[in-house]
């Protein structure tokens, strides 16, 4: 391929991702999103993400993220789950779990655990009818049109549109629970961010 080719093909990803993203305030039901927001305000434990492939690397993002604001979150890797590591889940947590077929084997085989242990799942799916959806208090039906590549298989456009979704999730909850810069000045010591933050209060 030649430079404007190539440059085409990221034109092109670029523009899907911003057709998907578009498409969210549309095709999602503002209820859904404010349930998540109040479900994860009032969590008094942890909130726990997992998911396989593609989507372990959102939920470790959206672990991350509900962290920097103070929402003590962790990522559980599916594997370890079901080997001991659900020990690590308890009465109080809330869990988001990402597939967008909602069957994956490793994250349905934690499902009994945490209807034993009473953790409300917020399930992240496509598949409204899938083992996961029906097993969670909250489904997040995030569907998109299609992914970037020409195959439309790669997990390009979906895992954007799972991530920007709790983006926004993550920017109302430090309006809902009051978080201040202050507080993010505590934890964010580090890097740019941190020295801009330090730097103004200095000031």
């Amino acid at each position: 391929m030649n430079t404007n080719e190539q440059w085409q093909i990221a034109r092109h990803v670029w523009d899907t991702a911003a057709h998907e993203l578009n498409r969210l305030s549309g095709e999602m039901e503002p209820a859904v999103f404010s349930r998540c927001v109040t479900m994860l305000a009032g969590c008094s434990g942890r909130i726990v993400t997992s998911g396989c492939g593609t989507s372990a690397t959102a939920a470790r993002k959206i672990a991350h993220s509900l962290s920097c604001i103070e929402r003590p979150s962790f990522f559980l890797t599916p594997s370890d789950a079901v080997h001991g590591a659900l020990g690590s889940v308890q009465p109080g947590d809330v869990a988001i779990l990402i597939s967008k077929g909602g069957g994956t084997s490793e994250l349905v085989s934690m499902l009994p655990a945490f209807a034993t242990k009473q953790i409300p799942v917020v399930a992240v799916t496509e598949n409204a009818d899938s083992p996961l959806a029906k097993a969670a208090e909250l489904v997040v039906p995030i569907r998109i049109e299609r992914e970037a590549d020409e195959f439309n298989m790669l997990a390009t456009t979906s895992t954007m549109a799972v991530i920007a979704w709790f983006d926004a999730v993550c920017v109302a909850l430090m309006r809902d629970t009051g978080y201040s810069r202050e507080q993010f000045a505590v934890i964010h010591p580090g890097g740019a961010v941190g020295e801009r933050l330090l730097g103004n209060e200095k000031q």
